[in-house]
């Protein structure tokens, strides 16, 4: 897993230019892809929105693609809710 740090700009849902923070990337094993974790530091609900993606880490492919199983989801989650607990020591 890397810690990115890093700033991009992209299209939310409705078509509005919005600056997110790369908070890290990682490989997955199992699903053979590359992923990415960002936030636009918004909250709701007292809660920071995060966001997954899957992306081309060789750069080929600049644009991000969808999560599209729960296979993924779940690799994801698994990854978020121990970075939580950790955090939480």
């Amino acid at each position: 897993m890397d810690n990115k740090n890093s700033v991009f700009t992209a299209k939310d849902e409705k078509g509005n230019i919005c600056e997110y923070e790369v908070l890290f990337t990682f490989d997955s094993d199992e699903t053979k892809k590359s992923y990415v974790i960002y936030t636009d530091h918004v909250k709701e609900d007292g809660l920071e929105r995060v966001f997954a993606n899957c992306y081309d880490k060789t750069g080929k492919d600049k644009d991000l693609k969808p999560i599209e199983t729960n296979e993924e989801w779940n690799t994801i989650e698994t990854i978020l809710s121990k970075l939580e607990d950790s955090n939480e020591k």
